[in-house]
């Protein structure tokens, strides 16, 4: 694990921040959660990054204590699986828009338990527990964007039925990529070259 420089983690921890407290802006959060395309596939997806990228700014004895403490990686895939699952789901937004709340619980899981839990996970995976979650999302991706297709009638209270529509071929589509992309990065990077418990130890 890389070691990253003090000076270069702090400026990393307040660009993060930034970034967080412009989508929390009431503007710019009504701004992308006025339509199903911006709530889903734009603010959950960078919340969830946010969390990601400062889980990777800390230090590697800090990360090792949080995994040791959760128990290894299984539990944190778990975590991060059932917490982005539920808020991909209609009635989720529909209660994030109506309840601020839920709204709040959003912005603070989204990172914590979806973006954070997935980050101190991943190093330890290995080539097939990354393809697992990596094939898991990808279809859960493209099966929620086809129910969003295919549905008659509106699944999200809060969002009329072409968003919905838009939002669901937007998903396929992004599935699609995603799946390309990673079986491009395995043909092109092949096996990982080392083993990341090396540098710690047994």
């Amino acid at each position: 694990m890389t070691a990253i420089a003090p000076d270069r983690a702090r400026i990393g921890f307040c660009a993060l921040g930034a970034l967080y407290l412009l989508l929390a802006a009431p503007p710019v959060r009504s701004w992308l959660e006025a339509t199903m395309s911006g709530h889903m596939l734009v603010q959950i997806p960078l919340l969830a990054a946010i969390g990601f990228a400062a889980c990777r700014l800390l230090g590697a004895r800090h990360q090792e204590r949080l995994l040791a403490i959760a128990g290894g990686p299984i539990p944190l895939v778990v975590m991060a699986f059932f917490a982005s699952s539920w808020w991909m789901l209609p009635r989720a937004l529909d209660d994030a828009l109506a309840h601020p709340l839920v709204e709040v619980a959003k912005f603070v899981s989204l990172p914590t338990l979806v973006g954070l839990p997935l980050a101190l996970a991943w190093r330890r995976l290995g080539i097939i527990g990354r393809g697992f979650v990596w094939t898991n999302f990808i279809s859960m991706l493209a099966v929620l964007g086809w129910l969003y297709i295919a549905a008659p009638q509106r699944l999200c209270n809060s969002y009329l039925v072409d968003q919905q529509a838009s939002a669901g071929w937007l998903m396929v589509k992004l599935a699609l990529l995603l799946f390309a992309a990673w079986l491009g990065h395995l043909f092109v990077a092949g096996p990982p070259v080392g083993n990341p418990r090396a540098v710690h130890g047994p």
